[in-house]
């Protein structure tokens, strides 16, 4: 029998988010879908009729299944009629189902989990049980989302890299795959593949690998090739920086095939991959490797979506990426500004010193400006609009400042930025990270 003060377990604490999220989400419009909210409810609940699963194999089978119809995509979301960024009730709900996960979960596992390069079981368990991975997944494809919202996927990604970027990318990499299915894939790909990342007892992991091992890479021109024989595609090349890559079960690659840089659905299983390991100076947690295509044989009908497909998906990422930057610029401007206050130097707190308190302000209007500029790209992507112009902007916002924000973060605190003991350390390598990477993510 438990103490009646012990500190409740992970898994008691994921059943209590379950409740507060099912709670808050009873009145909302979008919970008013049956379907919704039984699948919303099966998601939040099965942490409580079963243990932890091993992860099965890399590489697990897939039944090629012949699609009926047309691929079934999420609804666009409802457009405002005035310019208006304030979450809805629906994101306000699931953003806050996504803090509690960041703070309870994420943050507290975030220091080992870097120094072992290893997301722990506890923190893969919660997020699944928060169905995190589903929120853009359609409700007809086993999903949770009533509508396509790159908005909730910024608000969500911001949150949980606010816990902590390298988990939030261990966790959200199988969501790319789950979204890129359901944005580009035909209907015998998703009936093929799509299933496996919505199994409520053991959901698929995978990865969308964009990124190259070589200077200067431009995703739309990558060094992997693929070329059509008969009925198959061949593919060479090698993808860098894949986070899960050794345990994944389906990745989606990026290679150019006559001419045009295009997706490709690959199984680890296909003969000629192979992966080796690719640590980072950052995001560790995520365990990154490289995986290595050395003449890989798949079926013609495993190329996924176009070529507009595939720069709609790298804009998406580069997104994505942004609001993880933003997502831990604010735990950098959290952290220091309540330092400042507390460390005291000469008699008075730090904070009072101009060129303190003037580092600290400039973070929090860089980091508002990247905020403001990642929200309207993705209202813009929202209500169907070109976003090309604002993701640019984003991309090169998150470059210049967020990397100087990390930082400054670790200067606030001197000697204490410098050690493990604090976070800075860690969040300044991920931030350096997050203005150069390539796929992974998704909005």
């Amino acid at each position: 029998m438990s103490h009646p003060h012990a500190k409740p377990s992970l898994a008691d604490r994921g059943q209590s988010f379950g409740m507060r999220l099912i709670t808050r989400a009873g009145g909302l419009e979008a919970m008013k879908n049956p379907a919704l909210r039984a699948k919303v409810e099966k998601v939040l609940y099965r942490g409580a009729r079963q243990g932890f699963r091993a992860q099965v194999a890399a590489g697990r089978m897939f039944t090629a299944r012949t699609g009926s119809g047309d691929p079934t995509r999420s609804r666009p979301a409802r457009p405002r009629h005035e310019f208006d960024l304030t979450p809805t009730d629906d994101q306000q709900m699931i953003r806050e189902a996504a803090r509690e996960l960041a703070d309870e979960v994420l943050r507290p596992a975030a220091a080992q989990a870097d120094t072992d390069r290893e997301v722990p079981d506890q923190v893969r368990e919660q997020s699944s049980q928060m169905g995190m991975a589903l929120l853009g997944v359609p409700t007809e494809l086993g999903g949770v989302a009533e509508e396509a919202s790159a908005v909730t996927s910024v608000l969500v990604l911001e949150e949980l890299a606010r816990g902590d970027m390298g988990l939030a990318v261990a966790v959200m990499s199988s969501a790319a795959v789950a979204n890129c299915l359901v944005n580009y894939g035909d209907s015998a790909q998703q009936a093929t593949y799509l299933a496996a990342f919505t199994d409520e007892h053991d959901p698929a992991t995978g990865a969308l690998a964009v990124m190259e091992p070589q200077p200067l890479f431009d995703p739309a021109q990558p060094q992997t090739r693929a070329r059509r024989e008969g009925a198959e595609l061949v593919l060479h090349g090698t993808k860098s920086l894949v986070p899960g890559a050794a345990g994944a079960d389906l990745f989606i690659v990026s290679a150019l095939l006559d001419g045009d840089a295009r997706l490709v659905i690959v199984p680890p299983s296909s003969q000629g991959v192979t992966v080796s390991d690719d640590p980072a100076m950052g995001l560790r947690a995520p365990h990154t490797g490289s995986v290595h295509l050395d003449g890989v044989r798949v079926p013609a009908t495993n190329l996924l979506g176009s070529a507009a497909d595939h720069a709609d998906a790298v804009a998406r990422a580069r997104l994505a990426w942004a609001a993880a930057a933003v997502g831990t610029s604010q735990a950098v401007l959290d952290q220091v500004t309540a330092y400042t206050k507390e460390r005291k130097a000469f008699g008075e707190p730090i904070a009072h010193r101009q060129a303190v308190a003037f580092t600290v302000a400039n973070i929090a209007i860089e980091l508002d400006g990247l905020r403001l500029v990642v929200w309207r790209a993705a209202a813009l992507l929202d209500r169907g609009l070109d976003a090309t112009a604002q993701i640019a902007h984003a991309r090169s916002l998150t470059e210049r400042h967020c990397a100087q924000i990390g930082s400054e973060g670790v200067q606030l605190l001197g000697g204490h930025g410098f050690v493990k003991e604090f976070d800075n350390e860690r969040w300044y390598r991920d931030l350096r990270g997050a203005g150069l990477m390539e796929g992974v993510l998704l909005v």
